[in-house]
């Protein structure tokens, strides 16, 4: 559930009228919901109740900005970083740096001394020689990384292929079968504290199974690894769960989530700790736009240029993804149309042949479920600049992220003396 609803036959945002944030930000923008992300907070950590000690790290690479980070802060969940930026941004929200935990298959020197400066909760480590460097330099700072092994399961997770990151192709992680030698060796090394395991197989899962099947493979590892007289106190289950992102469409809830993750990890007696990102801020976003113009073409299908594009919101030209498109105020009459944005790229293409609410020049419409991975992933392609962001909560909005013009970027580029 989100609350984009239609009201008297306009889309709001909470209690504010879509026109209302157009006619006050411009276009595009994107658009959260305070109570939506609030309400997916709860849902998930009330599904994840009953599994005993648990720890939830929002994913930040999902949406970083500061005020969704914020809201998640005030619910209770730390942070998953996959960089020194996010973990800076996680602090700035206001996150406890015990709370945090840094992920990611290349940190780089600086940022595990930026980790281990800030205090954070745990590293996972992708490979042994990301352990014995990190290390060696808390050995040196005379620190102690509190530290789990992320392992590759093998299992395809059944996402796209650009998502998918538990196959022994993908770079993420340590293969299953070497995991429990490397973790013993990386406990005896100074300045490292191993005490437990990490999974993540991908993003976006429609199906709980991959899930249960590398959820067992960890089980077995943490039993020999306790046999062979270690200690595991810690597994990190990752998120990956998936949204709908076309309406009616049916994927597992959280408490269907929580129930298999109940039943695979009974009796190993450690903190369970996951990451979700996508399933709390996806549909607690939208990006508004506006049509530019309608294009037709002879008897061809007619292509609804907006100003939004590939720039702003990349996932249908990274992934084909689907993103359902609403007028905001509509006629109840259809259409079929190509929606594209006004980038010189074909790829700059959001659906081929949708059926859509009839639209013309000067029409709002949504990108709905762009909460996750939309603003985060934009760029300047075009020298377009960055669009802004604003938060609903109730029927106030605020911006949360000014627009970034074209000048503002070009500002900061410089012309060497030998170019006058």
């Amino acid at each position: 559930m989100d609350h984009f609803q239609l009201r008297n036959g306009e889309l709001y945002a909470e209690d504010v009228p879509m026109a209302r944030i157009a006619e006050q930000y411009g276009t595009p923008v994107y658009i959260y919901s305070r109570a939506t992300l609030e309400r997916h907070a709860r849902v998930f950590r009330e599904a994840l109740q009953p599994l005993g000690k648990i720890h939830l790290a929002f994913a930040v690479k999902s949406n970083p900005n500061l005020a969704v980070l914020r809201v998640m802060q005030r619910e209770g969940f730390g942070a998953d970083v996959v960089s020194g930026g996010e973990l800076a941004r996680a602090m700035a929200a206001g996150m406890p740096a015990e709370d945090i935990v840094f992920s990611g298959v290349g940190k780089t020197a600086r940022e595990m001394m930026q980790g281990l400066d800030a205090g954070i909760g745990q590293f996972n480590i992708e490979s042994e020689e990301e352990g014995v460097e990190l290390a060696r330099i808390a050995d040196a700072a005379g620190r102690t990384a509190h530290c789990a092994l992320r392992v590759n399961p093998d299992i395809d997770a059944g996402t796209h292929e650009k998502i998918s990151t538990g196959k022994s192709d993908n770079k993420f992680g340590v293969p299953i079968d070497q995991a429990v030698a490397m973790y013993m060796r990386l406990a005896e090394l100074p300045g490292l504290d191993m005490r437990g395991f990490a999974v993540h197989i991908g993003s976006q899962l429609s199906d709980l199974k991959p899930l249960e099947l590398a959820f067992e493979k960890v089980g077995a590892i943490v039993s020999q690894v306790r046999s062979h007289g270690g200690t595991v106190t810690h597994v990190d289950l990752g998120g990956g769960l998936g949204v709908p992102y076309k309406a009616g469409e049916k994927l597992p809830s959280p408490a269907d989530y929580g129930h298999m993750v109940a039943r695979v990890t009974k009796g190993w007696d450690v903190t369970l700790m996951f990451e979700p990102g996508r399933v709390i801020a996806g549909n607690a976003g939208v990006l508004l736009t506006e049509v530019i113009r309608v294009k037709r073409n002879s008897n061809r299908t007619p292509f609804v240029v907006v100003d939004a594009a590939m720039n702003d919101l990349a996932r249908p030209a990274l992934y084909g993804a689907w993103h359902d498109f609403d007028a905001v105020k509509p006629t109840g009459e259809k259409m079929t149309a190509n929606i594209v944005g006004p980038i010189c790229e074909t790829g700059d293409t959001f659906a081929m042949e949708r059926n859509i609410d009839a639209l013309e020049a000067g029409d709002l419409a949504v990108f709905r479920t762009a909460g996750a991975y939309g603003a985060t992933m934009a760029s300047s392609y075009n020298s377009r600049g960055f669009v802004a962001e604003v938060m609903v909560d109730g029927d106030k909005v605020a911006s949360v992220a000014d627009r970034i013009l074209p000048e503002d970027i070009y500002a900061a580029e410089r012309v060497p003396e030998w170019l006058d």
